[in-house]
């Protein structure tokens, strides 16, 4: 098969697990011109089978079957999170670009050794962290790069969604340590990103973690505090279990000049905004919140439009395989920390 050079315009992606989170991709990909979806790949056959027939593209219940039988420049892994590693790895070996959902491994071996393979197979690893695209997300960070702040005091982060116990019974990995993690590890995944990208690095955290309502053997609610190396402080709250249903995705930052919520059920609009000292952007803010139909909001065509950017060689990835691993870090000292019932320095000694 002759296989397009990086600078083509168009590049061909198959996606690697057709369930829920699947369909943000589908819709992203069929916005962005330079992409083509060529396959599907899913272990459950009719799921597969269903995708497939829906984008009008081949179905595959096996990776190296769909890697073996279609030409294919990037592959999306949207598979249980315990299985990115794995995938990633397999698609890397085949000369492939990878792109992963969130959280791109449940271990940093995992997470390492699928940058280890990206990097000796001369492939790029894409890591999804759709939500630090959100307009009122690049409003804060911009704020923040300014000094506008001044000494940040503390930050929040704010997870208050519902998951309800057929969420968890309609697959059989979630919820589980071996594929998934608890609420941490998947809802508040995001949050626990944009914490440390807008704030800076953590240098230790306290967390309490609990099973309280789902038959899961993992968290469905938990708190962790943050001490981050600047000196400021930080609270990251997060629960499935908000009555009847999702409340709110939001992030707050207090600062000596400034106080910033952006709020919502997915860190959509701005709720808080005011800061000491002018300036243009906020003029902005109004137009910056969105009102997305899900929690998932609308970040994943912008995220596709930087891989493309990527893959034509005129733009640095929004979040690769070493920006993931932090946020992966981070998660798994607040676990550690739950554990132990000890403060945990980050980074971690031991590679979890």
């Amino acid at each position: 098969m002759n296989e397009p050079t990086a600078s083509a315009r168009v590049f061909r992606i198959a996606v690697v697990g057709c369930g829920r989170i699947s369909r943000n991709h589908f819709e992203a990909i069929a916005k962005v011109d330079e992409l083509e979806l060529v396959a599907v790949c899913d272990s459950d056959g009719a799921r597969a089978r269903a995708a497939g027939d829906q984008y009008g593209v081949p179905a595959f219940e096996s990776l190296d079957a769909m890697l073996a039988g279609v030409a294919v420049d990037l592959v999306a892994i949207c598979t249980p999170s315990g299985m990115h590693p794995q995938h990633g790895i397999a698609v890397a070996k085949a000369g492939k670009h990878v792109l992963t959902e969130k959280p791109m491994a449940i271990s940093l071996a995992g997470a390492d050794a699928l940058v280890q393979a990206c990097d000796e197979a001369g492939v790029q690893l894409f890591v999804v962290k759709q939500n630090r695209l959100n307009p009122a997300i690049q409003l804060l960070k911009r704020a923040v790069d300014k000094g506008r702040f001044g000494r940040i005091y503390l930050a929040n982060a704010t997870v208050r969604w519902q998951r309800p116990q057929d969420y968890y019974d309609a697959e059989p990995w979630r919820g589980t340590w071996e594929f998934d993690g608890g609420a941490f590890m998947n809802q508040a995944s995001h949050y626990v990103d944009l914490v440390q990208w807008l704030v800076g690095p953590v240098e230790s955290v306290m967390a309490r973690t609990a099973t309280q309502a789902r038959r899961i053997e993992a968290e469905d609610s938990g708190v962790a505090v943050l001490k981050f190396r600047s000196g400021a402080l930080g609270v990251i709250e997060v629960n499935v279990l908000t009555y009847p249903k999702n409340w709110e995705g939001s992030i707050a930052i207090m600062g000596e000049k400034g106080s910033v919520k952006v709020g919502g059920t997915a860190v959509n609009k701005v709720e808080q905004w005011t800061f000491a000292d002018y300036d243009d952007d906020d003029k902005l803010v109004e137009a910056a919140s969105t009102n997305p139909p899900n929690v998932y909001g609308f970040g994943h065509e912008g995220y596709y439009r930087n891989v493309v950017s990527v893959l034509k060689g005129e733009s640095k990835p929004d979040t690769d395989g070493r920006a993931g691993r932090k946020s992966l870090e981070l998660i798994l000292g607040i676990y550690e920390s739950a554990k132990t019932g000890r403060d945990v320095p980050i980074p971690l000694r031991n590679r979890l």
